[in-house]
C-alpha cells in the first residue's frame, strides 16, 4: 500500500495545485482534500471530503481512512474570495490547527506533519538584523494579524512534536507568495492602481513563486533524498530581494508616500471598502521590509527554486496587465525627480 496524504485547505488556487501534483507521486496511493467549502477547481483524481478543521470531525477522517501524511495548508492571511472574514481566517488559522494537531495526536497512523508557515513569525521592526535565519529571535513579537497567527501556530507544532516525537515535522516559513494565482495581501497590495507607500522608507522584499512552493511541498512530504533531511523549519524563499520602488516601477504602477500615521488611516479606509487586506503587520512590512537566508533550504531540505525573487514577481506583473504607466516613462520620470534632488534627499 502506498502512503496516504490529507491536504488542508484545498479550495484555494495552492491547495488545489498541490493537491494536482502530489498525485504523481509513485508511492502516494490516495489523496484526500479538506476544506470547508467546495473547491472550484479540479482536484484531479483526489477525494474531496468537506469537513472544518476547526470541528473535531477531522479526528474521525483521519482515523478512518488511515492517513499517515498531514500538510497543513489552510494557513492564511486573507479569506478565501470574498467570503468570511479576518476573524474566521484567525479562527481557522488557530482554532482550526489545533483541532487538527489533536486528531493528529491520537492518530497512530500518522508519521508525517507538514505546515505551510511564514517568515511573518519574523516581524518587520526598525532594529531588525539584516537577515533573519531560522533561529533568529523576533526583535518584537507581532502583536496581532496573520503575524500573530503564524507564531501561535508555530507554538502548537513544537508542542506536537514534543508529544508524538514519532512524527517526523516540517515547518516551511514562506516569504510572501506571488504568482498568476495568488491571494496573499501583498499580491492584493500590488494589484492596487496606486500604490500607498510610507515617505522615507524604500523596504527590501522577498518573494517566492507559487509554483516552488507547490515543488517544496512536495519535497517536504516525502521521504527525503539521500544527503538531504526534510524535517525541521526552513525559510522558503527566491534568490535576491527587491526594493518597493523597483517593485512599483516593474508594475507601471506610481507610488504615493504618505507619513506613518497617515498610512494607517489609509490602510484603515481601505479595508473598510473591501479593497484590500492593508493591516498593520502589512504596514510594518511596506516600511521595513523583511530578508530571511535560505541556506537550510538549500544545503539540509536540497531544495533549489526554480525562481528567484525578481522571477516570481515578473510572472506576477504579467498576469496583472500594465499599470496606470509604462514601466519604462515610469523609471524616467522617477530617475529625474531623484536627480533633480539635492544630495542625501529621498533616500534613507
Amino acid at each position: 500500500m502506498g502512503k496516504v496524504v490529507l491536504v488542508t485547505g484545498v479550495a484555494r488556487q495552492l491547495g488545489g495545485r498541490f493537491v494536482r501534483r502530489i498525485q504523481r507521486e509513485p508511492d502516494v496511493d490516495r489523496v484526500i482534500g479538506v476544506d470547508a467549502v467546495p473547491p472550484a477547481h479540479h482536484l484531479g483524481g483526489a477525494d474531496f471530503l468537506r469537513a472544518d478543521i476547526r470541528h473535531p470531525r477531522i479526528a474521525r477522517v483521519l482515523a478512518e481512512h488511515a492517513v499517515d501524511t498531514v500538510v497543513h495548508m489552510d494557513v492564511n492571511g486573507t479569506p478565501l474570495g470574498k467570503r468570511g472574514s479576518r476573524a474566521s481566517v484567525k479562527e481557522t488559522n488557530v482554532i482550526g490547527t489545533m483541532q487538527l494537531l489533536g486528531a493528529c495526536q491520537k492518530t497512530p497512523s500518522v508519521k508525517r506533519l507538514v505546515v505551510k508557515s511564514s517568515t511573518n513569525v519574523y516581524g518587520s521592526a526598525p532594529r531588525d538584523p539584516a537577515i533573519f535565519t531560522e533561529t533568529t529571535p523576533p526583535k518584537s513579537l507581532p502583536s496581532g494579524g496573520f503575524a500573530k497567527d503564524v507564531v501561535e501556530v508555530e507554538g502548537y507544532v513544537r508542542g506536537f512534536a514534543r508529544r508524538r516525537p514519532d512524527v517526523a515535522v516540517c515547518v516551511l516559513r514562506f516569504a510572501n507568495i506571488l504568482g498568476p494565482c495568488a491571494d496573499s495581501p501583498l499580491a492584493e497590495y500590488f494589484a492596487l492602481p496606486v500604490l500607498p507607500t510610507v515617505l522615507g522608507f524604500d523596504p527590501r522584499l522577498q518573494f517566492v513563486h507559487e509554483d516552488d512552493v507547490t515543488e517544496v511541498l512536495r519535497i517536504a512530504s516525502g521521504e527525503p533524498r539521500r544527503g538531504t533531511l526534510n524535517s525541521g523549519t526552513f525559510n522558503v524563499a527566491g534568490d535576491g530581494v527587491l526594493l518597493l520602488s523597483q517593485a512599483a516601477r516593474r508594475l507601471g504602477r506610481p507610488t504615493l508616500p504618505f507619513f506613518l500615521p497617515t498610512v494607517t488611516w489609509v490602510g484603515s479606509a481601505l479595508r473598510s471598502v473591501g479593497v484590500t487586506d492593508f493591516s498593520p503587520e502589512q504596514i510594518r512590512l511596506l516600511t521595513h521590509g523583511r530578508v530571511v537566508r535560505t541556506t537550510q533550504m538549500r544545503e539540509v531540505l536540497g531544495f533549489d527554486p526554480r525562481f528567484t525573487t525578481a522571477g516570481a514577481f515578473e510572472d506576477y506583473a504579467r498576469s496583472r496587465g500594465p499599470g496606470l504607466l509604462p514601466p519604462e516613462t515610469l523609471a524616467r520620470t522617477v530617475d529625474r525627480i531623484a536627480a533633480a534632488l539635492p544630495a542625501g534627499r529621498g533616500q534613507k
